[in-house]
């Protein structure tokens, strides 16, 4: 049996630009991080005593013959990438709940594939989990999503990442000091809105005509090098929390699917009552917003914002793990095909006991 855990991310600026509809003409960058919320995938081969030869444990349950019939397009083409020939039991289990804007789909992702290349025995690299979850997603599920995600919860850590226009994609790892590091936390508040959107669905509002969203992705590029400025030159770290509603109010326009009037007047409550700026996460259109906050207004704003839930958290700096691994003998050819004989004896006996019955 194999355990991954893998975090979920805030992604401070950039956003939009690692679209590769975007970055592979105009180049991109992103400034995130990863949090102590994580994403965990517990797997194992599924012994022969079972109707099924598949089993997934997520929001639904799914018992399976082949790999084809899986409805989560995740599993199944992972599943299918990993050429997986061997009955196999899947379960998921997150801190976060899914659609929320903390890259959770990308988390499952990167996590499923770490663990079941795990139960082949085999280790990958973050750099492979992250290039492999991303072909997986784009071009294989064809979701609009861009790839910020997958690198970071790959990864972990407080990252500026790159993306070049030949695709190559550059981790840079910021490295400020623990007392700069603990005062920008201190001025982060996470809240979950309770709406719940796909956002593939969001961002295809405005990646479909991301060359007449120019000058908003610019800002929202820009903006990667100016927040890099105030962490690392010792400027008030409120000026980070200033370009964050700046940041915010360019990704707004990018759609009116971004945001909506109750998303508006959260945010507007929240600075009334003593933010300096923030963010939904993700594509937007609900989830989770981020928000800056002096420690001394934080109280005044968990107050105004307490229809919401307010979730606590650090940085995590470990990426993707694997976490639990009980190693399993590997199989011969021969054991495989008896292994596959046998699942196949099985179903034929529960079909006899089921007429019977």
């Amino acid at each position: 049996m194999i355990i991954s855990r893998t975090p979920f991310r805030i992604s401070f600026f950039g956003g939009g630009t690692d679209y590769p509809a975007w970055y592979r003409d105009h180049g991109g960058t992103v400034l995130g991080a990863t949090i102590d919320k994580y994403c965990y995938l517990t797997c194992r081969y599924l012994p022969p005593f079972f109707k099924h030869r598949i089993r997934v444990v997520y929001s639904q349950i799914e018992n399976c013959q082949v790999v084809d019939e899986i409805a989560h397009p995740a599993v199944r083409e992972v599943l299918r990438y990993l050429k997986i020939d061997r009955g196999v039991e899947i379960h998921h289990d997150g801190d976060l709940p899914a659609r929320s804007g903390m890259g959770s789909s990308s988390a499952f992702t990167v996590g499923l594939l770490h663990a079941l290349y795990a139960l082949k025995g085999q280790m990958p690299t973050k750099r492979q989990l992250a290039a492999e979850s991303i072909q997986i997603e784009q071009e294989m599920i064809k979701e609009t999503v861009g790839s910020q995600d997958q690198v970071l919860a790959a990864f972990g850590g407080f990252n500026h990442v790159v993306f070049s226009q030949d695709g190559e994609i550059t981790v840079k790892p910021i490295t400020l000091s623990g007392d700069r590091l603990r005062e920008l936390r201190s001025h982060l508040m996470l809240f979950y809105t309770g709406i719940e959107r796909t956002a593939s669905d969001v961002a295809g509002s405005y990646v479909a005509d991301v060359d007449g969203k120019r000058s908003q992705l610019r800002i929202m590029k820009g903006l990667v090098e100016e927040s890099l400025a105030v962490l690392n030159n010792g400027r008030d770290i409120t000026a980070f929390g200033t370009l964050l509603d700046e940041g915010w109010q360019a990704k707004r326009s990018l759609s009116a699917r971004v945001s909506n009037s109750y998303v508006d007047e959260l945010y507007a409550h929240a600075l009334a009552n003593g933010a300096l700026g923030g963010k939904l996460l993700g594509a937007g259109g609900g989830g989770f917003m981020l928000l800056f906050v002096p420690p001394g207004k934080q109280n005044q704003v968990k107050e105004a914002l307490k229809k919401l839930i307010s979730v606590p958290f650090h940085f995590d700096f470990s990426g993707s793990q694997i976490i639990f691994y009980d190693h399993e003998k590997d199989y011969s050819a021969e054991e495989k095909i008896r292994d596959s004989r046998e699942y196949d004896f099985v179903g034929e006996l529960n079909d006899r006991l089921d007429r019977d019955l």
